[in-house]
């Protein structure tokens, strides 16, 4: 799909004025997520239950595949966060938007994010998520850009680290478009004036 303009499926419009290059491809990261499913399931071997929390939304395709993947008993539970809006950069405003369902105190929690740029979303999800008292609280992330980091933050495990590029697919969005890609393309806008 490289250098192909976006397109909704099947019509052949033009809906913006930008191209998707593939940057990851579907097969290196279903490679990936069984990797990191293995370690995950390491860690966690001695766990009763794991509550996989996954932030929603670019990161459902992500927890998907990889809650299938563990060997351990796992409960999957959703927050919603918001700080890029419609736009490419974050606007460092976080706020939740849907909030966990069940309890997690004392339990083991494993937060799926889909991507870490700044680290203001997963740093303001993990002071939230701490002050419920889990027992042990891991992240891991499908990317990383650690060149955008402004907090210092990280995820126990990461999928790929990434150049400070604006990417789609996977799950991740550009104003609620290409998340049904199954690989990661980066997004390249056209006529830039």
């Amino acid at each position: 799909m490289s250098g192909q303009v976006n397109q909704a499926k099947g019509t052949g419009m033009n809906h913006d004025n930008y191209v998707i290059d593939k940057l990851i491809s579907a097969k290196s990261i279903a490679a990936r997520v069984e990797t990191l499913a293995r370690e995950i399931s390491e860690h966690f071997a001695d766990t009763d239950k794991l509550i996989v929390v996954g932030l929603l939304r670019g990161s459902f395709v992500f927890i998907a595949d990889l809650v299938r993947e563990l060997g351990l008993p796992c409960e999957v539970d959703f927050l919603e966060t918001s700080s890029y809006g419609n736009g490419t950069e974050s606007s460092r405003e976080v706020r939740i938007l849907k909030d966990l369902r069940g309890e997690i105190q004392g339990r083991d929690i494993l937060v799926v994010e889909d991507i870490v740029d700044t680290g203001h979303t997963l740093n303001h999800v993990i002071k939230l998520l701490k002050s419920r008292n889990p027992k042990r609280l891991e992240v891991c992330a499908l990317l990383d850009k650690p060149s955008r980091r402004e907090v210092d933050i990280s995820a126990s495990w990461i999928g790929f680290e990434i150049p400070d590029k604006f990417v789609v697919g996977y799950g991740i969005d550009y104003a609620q478009r290409n998340r049904n890609l199954d690989h990661i393309g980066s997004v390249r806008f056209l006529d830039q004036k």
